[in-house]
């Protein structure tokens, strides 16, 4: 046979199988004559012996096997050693097992005195029942004795020692009795188990050998097998047994007596500024340490974010709420602790993840002018009252963006809460469409009167306009739904520009004589329907200023700032606890901005119901009444075709004359408040319209208001004071004849004298 060409004429080809994989392979006899040489040497065989062949086939089954077992070989050694030293087991696993072992000697201490003691009582009892029913002999006399007296030793001593509580501190072990622990119970391992074991298989392959060689190819596969499926040598979780009693946990109590500022637990708890976090973990701790020092039971702190007004981070709770967060004596330990200004921590629970809430804590004004943005221009006739609108932006940076379609809106907010900027805002949104027509309503002021001409009816500081306003749109509701039945619209108005929605803007709700309250509460129960929508405006949210109460049940609220007992009604009990706190943002004053039109939204079409603030951006009067110049100019929707169907055109004539008149405070119809009486219904006002009030609270506003004119009794005791007090209001109020006179407040202890509420109102309302 002819050697291939570019092969040795001696190699012999052979195929090694190598990790899995076939290897060709030459084999060389180096030593047998090559045929280059030249040379032929007597006696030379050209093929290698048997026993060569053999040796080399050998070495290949060897190389092969020890290929595919060597691996395993390795890795059941690292095992072996692995479980030997006790390496699956944690540090952690090794305390508890540690302290668990004094905790079983504590126990059981305890228990072997309680049975001992009830052996003995036992004993007792079966003397004494012996005793009742036989007698007993001097012997048994002086055994009952000894036994009862051992019984009380024994219960003095077992409720001593039960009184003894267990030192968690005292037996935690160090980091070299861990070690020990290790070692100890590595050479116990190596020497009850590793040493016989190895000595056994010695022993057995000596005295069988035929056994020890049957032995090689069932430890070859195992060799194998575990080559490819290794052992993870991972430290494993704690028991089951080492979790439940509550001493085995990590003791926080110091374990240095010299040193009591260190703790078993390397973990620093020690709460810190937010202000010092300069990452975002920083910032996460710093939230956890101080909810945590409020007692919170805080299981992760997580998603920390630089904003740019200070850090945000997600809160899961354990147990508790995070609503408790919201709590007063708890908001303020954050406050101080996180170094916050005083409004300044905002938690706004997760709906979907009732354990979860996302805390932002405040360094700064959220609100940039770079994140609020310059005011969108809005052209004129450019949308439509089911447009989304664009009013603001949030916190978060996401926008605040709805439809004023078909809103039965309240904005509640104190004076200086941007209340009368945000209806602006909302108005001269409603002004820059085709199909909705702008009225302004506002009893003591001018409400959204700044977009001057694009407002289609105004009707301002006369309740006789306000009312007839009213009238006239609790008859157009009757006739739009005649209309809507006879059109087949359903159940609600289809707007357009022939048949347009009409946007009604309330300012100072509150001031509404009571006519015009029941009037308005009467328009917001039919005109939904009717494309008659209302957005009201308050200084105050509850039954007793808004005439019912109407709030709860409005489609939407606006809440600035305002009063806690005004988000609670609005918004329900829980709302404070939720994050809605309005409560927190500070009205403007006369030359500080403070949080002047942040407001928090409820019900708001497209937008989530979360307790997070909005920034409405401020529409200034020259602004507005540019706007409202351009639309003028460019045509107000028309009303004439849909009232000509209606039949109530010439009524609405007569309205647009009504309206067009002079008004202001002056005005006939709405008769002036002597200034005593008056001053009285304010002070109701600024003690949030109790029922009544005695005459030393009066007095300390009256002297506030004038102090020369109030204060002149100052210097006698409190019954000429009072005395003199009623004396000269009696004069003013008759002067200005007012039939008002102080009563006797018997739900009071005393009865002492002051003003009921009723009859201030009483007063006022006679008047007209």
């Amino acid at each position: 046979m002819s050697t291939p060409p570019g092969q040795h004429p001696h190699a012999h080809q052979s195929v090694e199988v190598y990790q899995g994989e076939y290897v060709w392979a030459e084999l060389v006899d180096d030593e047998e004559p090559r045929a280059d040489d030249g040379q032929e040497q007597p006696g030379s065989s050209t093929r290698p012996s048997a026993g060569r062949r053999i040796a080399q086939y050998a070495a290949t089954a060897a190389r092969l096997a020890l290929g595919a077992t060597g691996p395993g070989l390795i890795h059941g050694w690292q095992a072996t050693v692995y479980w030997t030293t006790v390496g699956y087991m944690s540090d952690e696993e090794i305390r508890r097992r540690l302290v668990k072992k004094h905790l079983d000697t504590y126990v059981a201490q305890r228990d072997d005195t309680v049975h001992d003691i009830n052996k003995l009582n036992k004993k007792a009892q079966r003397l004494a029942r012996d005793a009742a029913d036989f007698g007993l002999t001097r012997e048994e006399a002086l055994q009952l004795k000894d036994v009862a007296g051992e019984l009380k030793r024994r219960r003095t001593a077992g409720l001593a020692l039960a009184q003894i509580p267990f030192d968690v501190t005292a037996v935690q072990p160090t980091a070299d009795q861990i070690r020990r622990y290790r070692t100890t119970h590595g050479w116990a391992r190596f020497a009850g188990v590793i040493v016989p074991a190895g000595a056994s298989t010695i022993a057995m392959v000596l005295a069988a050998p035929l056994a020890g060689l049957l032995a090689v190819p069932v430890l070859a596969g195992a060799a194998w097998w575990l080559g490819r499926h290794p052992i993870a040598l991972t430290q494993r979780a704690l028991p089951a047994d080492l979790y439940g009693p509550p001493e085995l946990e990590p003791p926080t109590r110091p374990a240095d007596p010299d040193n009591p500022t260190t703790t078993m637990e390397e973990e620093d708890l020690t709460p810190y500024p937010i202000a010092q976090a300069t990452t975002p973990e920083e910032a996460e701790e710093a939230l956890r340490r101080a909810i945590l020092h409020e007692g919170g039971d805080v299981e992760a702190v997580t998603g920390g974010r630089r904003e740019p007004w200070g850090w945000s981070a997600r809160v899961t709770f354990n147990t508790g709420s995070p609503d408790d967060l919201n709590s007063d004596q708890t908001y303020k330990g954050l406050v101080t602790l996180l170094k916050l200004r005083r409004n300044g921590l905002l938690i706004e629970g997760d709906p979907d993840a009732g354990e979860a809430c996302t805390v932002r804590m405040l360094l700064s004004d959220p609100f940039t002018p770079a994140l609020v943005g310059p005011v969108p221009y809005r052209s004129p006739r450019s949308a439509s009252i089911t447009s989304i609108f664009d009013f603001g932006v949030a916190m978060d940076a996401s926008p605040l963006a709805f439809s004023l379609a078909g809103l039965m809106l309240l904005m509640v907010a104190d004076s200086g809460g941007g209340k009368s900027g945000i209806m602006l805002a909302m108005a001269e949104a409603a002004t820059s469409t085709v199909d909705a027509a702008v009225i302004n309503l506002d009893p003591v002021g001018t409400g959204v009167g700044d977009l001057g001409p694009a407002i289609t009816l105004n009707a301002t500081m006369s309740d006789k306009k306000i009312i007839a306003v009213l009238k006239f749109l609790l008859t157009l509701c009757s006739a739009r739904a005649r209309q809507r039945a006879a059109y087949g619209w359903g159940n609600k108005w289809q707007v357009s520009p022939e048949h347009p929605a009409l946007c009604v803007f309330v300012d100072e709700w509150p001031q509404l004589s009571p006519k015009a309250k029941a009037l308005l509460i009467k328009l917001l129960l039919l005109g939904r329907k009717e494309a008659i929508w209302v957005y009201g405006g308050s200084q105050y949210g509850t039954k007793d200023h808004l005439g019912e109460a109407i709030g709860p049940k409005l489609s939407a609220k606006l809440l600035g700032a305002c009063r806690r007992v005004d988000v609670t009604e609005l918004l329900g009990g829980g709302a404070l606890a939720e994050g809605y706190r309005a409560d927190l943002i500070r009205a403007a004053t006369h030359t500080q901005l403070n949080d002047a039109g942040q407001i928090y939204g409820v019900g708001l079409p497209g937008m989530p119901d979360r307790p997070i603030r909005y920034q409405v951006r401020e529409i200034l009067a020259p602004l507005a009444a540019q706007l409202g110049a351009e639309r003028a100019t460019a045509g107000l929707p028309d009303l004439t075709h849909t009232l000509t169907e209606a039949g109530l055109l010439m009524k609405w004539y007569e309205l647009i004359k009504v309206c067009s008149g002079a008004s202001g405070p002056a005005d006939e119809d709405a008769p002036e408040v002597p200034e005593i009486l008056g001053l009285l219904r304010e002070i109701f006002v600024r003690e949030s319209d109790p029922d009544f009030l005695t005459m030393d609270q009066v007095h300390h506003h009256l002297r506030n208001e004038d102090l020369d004119q109030w204060g002149r009794w100052d210097d006698r005791d409190d019954q000429g004071r009072l005395r003199e007090l009623g004396k000269t209001l009696a004069r003013q109020l008759q002067k200005a004849g007012v039939e008002l006179s102080s009563e006797r407040i018997t739900e009071l202890a005393g009865n002492p004298k002051g003003y009921y509420l009723a009859d201030v109102e009483g007063a006022i309302n006679s008047l007209s």
